[in-house]
């Protein structure tokens, strides 16, 4: 390989890493509007990409003590509440490698037997696989509920 054909390679290269680099940047630092992202778990379209999670159950819990307990366990993972009320919320919660937010959303309504109607959506921004994470993350939050 000659001089200029190295020159050119490593100036393709040192322009890749910085867009990828841009990018990471742009992921962590991206404003999350709550008008796009604060949605009706129950009502809210599925995405157009495979990456989301959808859970429906009944809680014997009541929707305070359940949702003190969704709060505590978003919060040990490192989410943040990015607006809501009492009975519906939702979370930015971050992917471990690349921090790619996710947004989780609830909605906690009395049910009729008792106990709480729970609805959430998990959904990636960015991307299009998520490899199971939302999914798993609806799991860990709600284990025990």
């Amino acid at each position: 390989m000659n001089g200029r054909a190295l020159t050119t390679l490593l100036a393709i290269l040192a322009l890749a890493v910085l867009g990828f680099l841009a990018f990471a940047l742009w992921v962590r630092m991206a404003p999350s509007d709550p008008a796009r992202w604060h949605v009706d778990p129950v009502a809210a379209p599925d995405p157009a990409t495979p990456n989301f999670a959808r859970i429906e159950r009944i809680s014997p819990l009541p929707p305070d003590e359940l949702r003190a307990r969704i709060d505590a366990a978003a919060r040990a993972e490192g989410a943040q509440l990015l607006t809501g009320d009492a009975r519906h919320f939702t979370y930015i919660a971050r992917t471990r490698l690349m921090r790619y937010p996710d947004f989780v959303s609830f909605r906690l309504e009395p049910a009729e037997v008792g106990g709480t109607h729970l609805a959430a959506f998990s959904r990636s921004r960015f991307g299009r696989s998520d490899r199971g994470v939302n999914a798993a993350r609806l799991r860990r939050w709600l284990r025990g509920l």
